[in-house]
């Protein structure tokens, strides 16, 4: 496993991260355990996880799910990269959501007890919050950092503007601030490039694509609803509105005697700001078939095809849309 630093930190996490938003949802607690087994049998060190998922408000029956297995001892604990988030609903309060340092300290003593661990290694921000002022939030960070409660901050689904902001107010703090985003990434969504991307290279964060395969989109979505086996909604609205382009990209993996989901994922890999995937396995075929993108190196008469099939904004902003 060619283990990558976390952004600019020493901390050394797998190439691909364990995604845990299907465990006690459509994944049971006994599969769970089996997958986070066989994933550490990989060499998967780096998993993923937020106080919302379970979705059911206020219970983070995921994280639970987690400290379950963590309790099991054998090392496990020590083995794994553990992060998780806090922004969304936990209660019914009108402050059992977002980024005050009322919430933050109240949700990291929640997951924390929930993941039975004493600290959180990466502990992002799920999404944005323009009503509270990055003083209070970089504050309630410190002292989650002092307490040994947290080591590392991380954001989800910032812009770009939105980490400059934090990483600035940040350094007037001389506080490390944010060392990695997760970010919708993947071939057929690809606005990032314009300015996250951009604004991760300047400051040294860690990339963490979330929904490398646009909800199964990028994994051989064509040919499997052929087969009957894609019938949610969801997917074949998708199908339709990208059926022209499925219709070139699942023939050129085939040509190359490929997965369409390991080249989605190889495709992510070869960009050198992206640090660590995030792969949401259901099944353990899932997860050990994801292990086939870390070998894949794709040539760049194939890469130039993808951009053809899947094209980008055009580059980085503002050369992308001006001069």
């Amino acid at each position: 496993m060619d283990y990558r630093n976390l952004g600019r930190t020493g901390l050394k996490i797998s190439p691909l991260c364990l995604g845990t938003m299907n465990f006690g949802w459509n994944t049971s607690e006994s599969e769970s355990f089996a997958l986070m087994d066989k994933a550490l049998e990989m060499g998967i060190n780096f998993f993923d996880t937020a106080n919302v998922y379970g979705w059911k408000t206020g219970e983070g029956l995921t994280e639970q799910i987690i400290g379950r297995w963590l309790a099991q001892g054998g090392g496990r604990r020590d083995r794994i990269v553990l992060a998780t988030k806090v922004y969304n609903k936990m209660g019914e309060g009108p402050n059992d959501m977002r980024l005050s340092a009322y919430h933050i300290r109240r949700a990291c003593e929640g997951s924390l007890r929930r993941l039975k661990t004493e600290v959180i290694d990466l502990y992002q921000m799920h999404h944005i919050d323009r009503s509270t002022p990055w003083e209070e939030i970089w504050q309630a960070m410190e002292q989650l950092v002092r307490e040994g409660k947290v080591l590392y901050i991380g954001s989800s689904n910032f812009a770009g503007w939105h980490i400059a902001h934090a990483q600035s107010e940040a350094q007037k703090r001389r506080f490390m601030g944010l060392v990695s985003e997760q970010s919708l990434y993947n071939l057929a969504t690809r606005a990032i490039e314009l300015e996250v991307i951009p604004a991760c290279r300047e400051y040294g964060m860690a990339l963490i694509p979330w929904s490398p395969m646009e909800g199964g989109l990028l994994s051989g979505a064509l040919e499997k609803a052929k087969e009957g086996r894609r019938s949610q909604e969801r997917t074949m609205d998708l199908i339709e509105k990208h059926r022209s382009q499925l219709e070139k990209y699942e023939p050129l993996c085939k040509a190359i005697g490929e997965k369409p989901a390991d080249v989605a994922l190889a495709w992510l890999l070869h960009n050198p700001v992206v640090t660590s995937p995030i792969i949401g396995p259901r099944t353990m075929g899932q997860l050990t078939e994801s292990a086939r993108a870390l070998d894949l190196k794709l040539s760049e008469e194939v890469l130039k095809k993808l951009d053809e099939i899947w094209p980008g904004p055009g580059g980085e902003a503002p050369e992308a849309y001006a001069w």
